[in-house]
């Protein structure tokens, strides 16, 4: 079968090659998978690099979240549409995982929107829900609001009944989140400081933030009394430091967001994650958004997407 392997970490994708691998079998407490589709998210970026906090051992194939079509396993039947988390290895014809992190499809979905819930969705659901704890009304501002973390969160954000300010480098792509998510101002970034303080009457509630760098600068001045500013990820490549002054005088909390350790940390509440998730898709109330499919043997291409940001919503991967 054919997997995507990192070989050689390279800040170019030098080290990383479409291979030939075996097969893998039927094990017990393990589904074998036909992989319909891939979700691409920019952990899986960093990690051909080494820049991600998961470092696994020379080779490894990366891809954190599959969809396709059961061949063999515990608990479900041949040509069962599923979707699962896999963390590694996603990127191939045929994947081996855990039965435990295999559930059923969404009827509704397509194999593409599909893969792009679990990763995005989890980390917008423990950052909004669990620890910022977003009530109605409240104002929320997302940052990088059109890429796939970002717009898994304005969707949430939106479903919970938030007012949602969206910020972007790209004018254009604001405007399909304008359209499509009811989204109350499309905001440049940075220079949202001053526009985000007239809509909310002083700062937002919540700010979450998969860019870091200027951007999170600017967040610690555009945040209300008792706000809390989650800390999603760097996609800016620069990691920010705010003094300890501003969170005492604004009252606001810095949160750390690791959807995926927080749910290994506290095994049922993220058991509890994963059912909220996967029941807001079976429900329609989210709507997650491709926004582009390529071919596995295009992979190069997809992740150059990824790292110019071209994206509104989620880049995926077809076998």
């Amino acid at each position: 079968m054919k997997a995507l392997v990192v070989s050689t970490l390279s800040p170019d994708l030098s080290g990383t090659a479409l291979l030939d691998l075996p097969e893998p079998t039927a094990e017990p407490g393990k589904v074998l998978i036909r992989v319909k589709a891939s979700a691409l998210n920019y952990p899986d970026l960093l990690m051909t690099r080494g820049e991600y906090q998961l470092k696994p051992p020379l080779p490894f194939s990366p891809g954190m979240e599959i969809a396709g079509e059961v061949i063999a396993g515990d608990g479900f039947e041949p040509g069962q549409a599923v979707v699962a988390g896999t963390r590694l290895g996603g990127f191939a014809e045929i994947v081996s995982v855990d039965a435990a992190a295999v559930r059923h499809k969404p009827a509704h979905l397509s194999f593409g929107q599909a893969a792009g819930v679990g990763a995005a969705y989890l980390t917008a659901y423990v950052a909004l829900v669990r620890l910022a704890k977003v009530e109605a009304g409240e104002s929320v501002l997302i940052h990088g609001a059109t890429g796939g973390v970002g717009l898994a969160a304005v969707d949430l954000a939106t479903s919970l009944g938030a007012r949602v300010i969206a910020t972007s480098r790209s004018p254009e792509k604001l405007a399909v989140l304008m359209a499509e998510y009811g989204v109350e101002a499309g905001l440049p970034a940075p220079g949202f400081r001053e526009r985000v303080k007239e809509l909310t009457g002083g700062g937002a509630d919540v700010i979450y933030d998969p860019v870091g760098g200027d951007v999170f600068d600017e967040s610690v001045r555009s945040i209300a009394f008792g706000g809390r500013l989650c800390v999603v990820g760097f996609t800016s490549g620069r990691i920010a430091t705010v003094s300890t002054n501003m969170p005492l005088i604004k009252g606001f909390s810095v949160i750390g967001v690791r959807a995926g350790e927080y749910g290994r940390q506290f095994p049922d509440k993220g058991r509890e994650n994963q059912d909220a998730i996967w029941s807001l898709a079976e429900q329609g109330k989210v709507r997650p958004r491709v926004h582009a499919e390529y071919a596995l043997a295009d992979w190069r291409s997809a992740f150059e997407a990824m790292q110019r940001s071209d994206m509104v919503g989620k880049i995926v991967l077809i076998p």
